[in-house]
């Protein structure tokens, strides 16, 4: 069979190897558009206020780029492999801006494989992916894991048990709930519950900041047709984008891209930043200026987001740092979460971004 095109499992993904796939354009027009819907920051909406930011000129959002790259992925080798999703990314850097007109491809290395101790049917190969330009820039890194079936698990011994159960389950239709162990990294573990504090009245300056603020920043419903737009985008894995195979896949339904949940959670924190900028503007009170995002981390995908799934986001300071090489700005950086209707956390993360100090202009 042609290794090109051949389904994939676990035991294809031999740690060393490189591939680069695809040759993404990346025009004006998607940029504008997926800033509009998900990072509708000035900078990635309006050539003159990008002109004035740091960037310099028009960008795309960085999650944007995340579901460039994830898109890439997923029509070089995803969806003709037995993925089961991902628990989430270790880390996003963002190192150059991406313009109108850039294209786009992915280096990715296999860093690592190894078979999972508590789920033997399953294996989890981590990833380096590297996004670069026609200029050969590397304008992003990712690194994360992802979860494959084995194509020949263990039969007998340790989890044999669990294994035949699962089949079971996976055989009906339903999704599978097998335990985690301790050591197993696929599995997150699950946080304790967050609550939103009381909400703010205005934006601090870097100085004004006080670490350990938490507050609600805004709510989605998810629908069908906006699961199964963003999925066709920047997404296309059977369990996003077919509702029977999703049945029979590892969320036992129809479930949003990971990527389509965090990229709400930048348009809720837009949003709501944009109220309290607004209500300061009518007060004549000098608005902060919010930067750019060097990137996030440990980024935790914690359970499925479903079909009429509302989530409630919140954002809680945990730290600030002078920037040494911009004076006028410092540097945030927030934890990051996504609620359920139910309680149960679906979304955490570690992010960063630059903001204005007092004068900085």
């Amino acid at each position: 069979m042609d290794l090109a095109v051949r389904h994939l499992d676990f035991e294809d993904f031999q740690p060393g190897t490189i591939d680069e796939y695809a040759a993404y354009f990346v025009s004006r027009e998607e940029i504008i558009a997926f800033a509009g819907a998900f990072d509708p920051q000035p900078f990635h909406l309006e050539d003159a206020a990008a002109r004035a930011s740091l960037f310099g000129g028009l960008a795309a959002s960085g999650w944007h780029t995340c579901g460039i790259v994830m898109r890439i992925n997923c029509d070089g080798f995803l969806v003709r492999s037995s993925s089961l999703g991902a628990p989430g990314i270790a880390e996003v850097k963002w190192l150059k801006p991406v313009r109108p007109g850039d294209t786009l491809r992915v280096r990715r290395t296999i860093v690592d494989a190894r078979p999972s101790r508590s789920r033997p049917q399953t294996g989890i190969v981590d990833f380096l992916s590297e996004a670069l330009n026609q200029a050969d820039e590397t304008v992003m890194t990712q690194r994360n894991v992802l979860m494959f079936r084995r194509r020949n698990p263990p039969e007998d011994g340790p989890g044999a048990a669990a294994l035949r159960a699962t089949r079971s389950e996976t055989m009906e239709g339903r999704p599978v709930a097998t335990k985690a162990g301790p050591a197993d990294p696929a599995v997150p573990p699950e946080p304790e519950a967050i609550k939103a504090g009381a909400p703010l009245t205005g934006l601090p300056f870097f100085e004004d900041a006080l670490v350990g603020t938490r507050v609600e920043i805004g709510r989605h419903t998810f629908a069908r047709d906006e699961i199964l737009a963003f999925a066709r985008d920047y997404d296309p894995q059977p369990f996003h984008v077919d509702e029977d195979a999703a049945r029979r896949g590892p969320f036992g339904a129809l479930a949003a891209s990971g990527w389509h949940t965090a990229a709400l959670w930048m348009k809720s924190y837009v949003d709501w930043r944009g109220r309290l900028a607004a209500a300061m503007a009518e007060r004549s009170e000098p608005v902060p200026a919010l930067g750019p995002s060097p990137g996030f981390r440990d980024l935790k995908w914690l359970r499925p987001v479903y079909v009429g799934d509302t989530i409630t986001y919140t954002t809680t300071l945990v730290d600030k740092r002078a920037s040494t090489s911009r004076p006028q700005w410092g540097v945030i950086f927030n934890r990051n979460t996504g609620i359920n209707q139910h309680g149960v956390p679906v979304l955490e993360f570690t992010g960063a971004a630059f903001l204005e100090r007092r004068g900085g202009r």
